[in-house]
């Protein structure tokens, strides 16, 4: 049986290549919001972060995230990928 692909996504705080379902996508909209995409086909420019607790508050002390969506990224998205990952 042929084994099936393996998705690759770079994480945007610590630049290490994961698997997709290793990482967490956050999405610009065309509306101009950002949400989390815990499907991964939310329409829109997304960026991905791994799901550790220590990458997640690098990545908010850094505004990395601010600069790949090009858009500040409100704390509430913060709080709920530390829920998420918690």
């Amino acid at each position: 049986m042929k084994e099936k692909k393996k998705i690759l996504r770079t994480c945007v705080a610590s630049k290490e290549v994961c698997e997709k379902k290793d990482l967490i996508r956050i999405v610009r909209t065309p509306e101009k919001t950002v949400i989390v995409d815990l499907k991964g086909k939310a329409n829109g420019r997304g960026a991905y972060l791994k799901k550790d607790k220590d990458i997640i508050l690098q990545a908010k002390k850094s505004k990395v995230l601010d600069r790949k969506l090009e858009i500040e990224v409100p704390d509430e998205i913060y709080s709920e990928l530390l829920e998420l990952v918690g």
